[in-house]
């Protein structure tokens, strides 16, 4: 925020506050930035990232574009951002499991260390979900349904897929899996009962409330603010949780000055009303600013946990 004061002679006359969210022109950036989404159009990661696009864009001053890089649960998007060396006018805008758990069980190109961890501006919601149409409303009554049927579940990320196998083999589940590139592709799937069940990082808010799919299950620690009739996997007994963030993430290495605009860019979205309406009102995800420290530090032990229990 910068005050304009006109002076003439001995009087000043204040014209009022001038409140501008643009960069000076002498200011980092100046020129267009990417956003890349590492998921299909259509889920919420793609929802929130267009919004959170255009509110990063009022701030900076300069166009952010979305670009979509879909494969392998965003490792592909996490692959290509790793070689990438435009100094920040390039970041991914997702979860972070590709980075807590996709290496320790896949040969990928990247590692932990390879990129920076801004600002988280929403808490994931990792949801397990079916259609209305479907025999069975509960997680539970999937359970039992498939103990008597051949079942199949549309995956998204290399770890709820993992957890799935991990209870279909527990309860001895003759489970197929069905890989899709997101929320946009899982949705369709759900709807038609062409799968049974499916892994939901926060599409389901767009079909629930019309009582066209249902949450049978949070995969996350807590139960959502949004569902609290829902519970947890842990609460059925079952020892698995997902604990993830939608974060800006950045190469290592960009300069500081890049950094500290798309922090602050991240703080003033966290704040702003159209990025607060579409994440809490529209994908149904708690809007929160992590930054930078905490969730360097929030990676690797998320990281650190995952590792000791896939030792285990």
């Amino acid at each position: 925020m910068k005050k304009t004061l006109i002076a003439a002679a001995a009087v000043t006359l204040a014209f009022g506050t001038l409140v501008s969210t643009s960069a000076h022109a002498d200011e980092w950036p100046t020129r267009p930035l990417t956003m890349v989404i590492g998921f299909n159009p259509g889920g919420s990661t793609d929802i929130q990232g267009r919004v959170l696009a255009n509110v990063m864009e009022e701030y900076l001053g300069q166009p952010v574009n979305v670009v979509n890089q879909p494969g392998a649960g965003s490792a592909v998007a996490f692959t290509r951002l790793a070689n990438n060396r435009d100094q920040g006018y390039t970041f991914l805008f997702g979860g972070t499991t590709a980075l807590t758990f996709t290496p320790i069980i896949s040969d990928v190109a990247y590692e932990i260390d390879d990129f920076e961890y801004l600002a988280a501006v929403a808490i994931g919601q990792n949801a397990i979900v079916t259609s209305s149409e479907q025999p069975f409303n509960s997680f539970d009554e999937i359970i039992e349904y498939g103990k008597e049927n051949p079942m199949t579940y549309a995956q998204q990320t290399a770890l709820d897929e993992a957890i799935i196998r991990a209870i279909a083999e527990e309860e001895g589940l003759d489970l197929a899996i069905v890989p899709t590139g997101g929320g946009g592709g899982m949705a369709p799937l759900v709807l038609g009962k062409e799968v049974d069940f499916a892994y939901s990082g926060g599409t389901h808010a767009q079909y629930t409330p019309g009582g066209e799919m249902i949450v049978a299950a949070f995969m996350s620690a807590e139960r959502s603010p949004f569902y609290p009739d829902v519970p947890t996997l842990m609460e059925l007994g079952y020892d698995y949780s997902i604990e993830d963030y939608r974060t800006i993430i950045v190469p290592n290495g960009i300069p500081d000055e890049a950094k500290d605009r798309l922090i602050a860019a991240a703080e003033y979205a966290s704040t702003h009303e159209q990025f607060i309406r579409t994440t809490e009102g529209n994908t149904f995800f708690p809007v929160v600013f992590i930054p930078q420290q905490e969730m360097e530090s929030s990676v690797r032990r998320i990281r650190a946990a995952t590792e000791e229990v896939m030792g285990d």
